[in-house]
């Protein structure tokens, strides 16, 4: 089995270590990042709402910034919201901090019950730059 080619964000390792995932992983020119959540360093959640989703999009744009990538190069993202029917509205205006100008990137929203104390996940596939692509492949092993 090839060894996984996996992004740690800084200071967060331990988190993901403890909690057995990889935060990111690059593969065949993309970057597919776990979902992340509005967590604190040492993983509780953030109380309040809107501050939770800022956090869940700063955890997400580390990772990717450890990537060389950053949102513009997301092409799928996935999200999962607790209760949408009281929360999108007090959500969506805070994603349109971070999402960008159009072309945007493909989107599937899910609404569920529970996601470990959260209210909000975001989960992406990003195309990583030609030269960390390359240089990825080559350093995996």
């Amino acid at each position: 089995m090839t060894a996984r080619d996996v992004v740690f964000p800084p200071g967060r390792q331990a988190l993901y270590e403890r909690n057995r995932y990889s935060p990111a992983i690059r593969a065949n020119g993309l970057l597919f990042v776990s979902g992340q959540v509005g967590s604190r360093p040492d993983g509780s959640p953030e109380p309040e709402l809107e501050a939770q989703v800022r956090l869940a999009f700063d955890n997400l744009n580390a990772i990717l910034a450890a990537a060389g990538c950053s949102f513009d190069d997301v092409i799928d993202v996935t999200v999962l919201i607790v209760d949408p029917d009281q929360k999108f509205e007090r959500i969506w205006p805070i994603v349109g901090e971070y999402w960008g100008e159009a072309p945007h990137p493909t989107l599937t929203g899910i609404g569920v019950t529970w996601l470990y104390g959260f209210d909000f996940e975001i989960k992406v596939v990003a195309k990583l730059p030609e030269a960390a692509s390359g240089s990825a492949s080559e350093g995996a092993g």
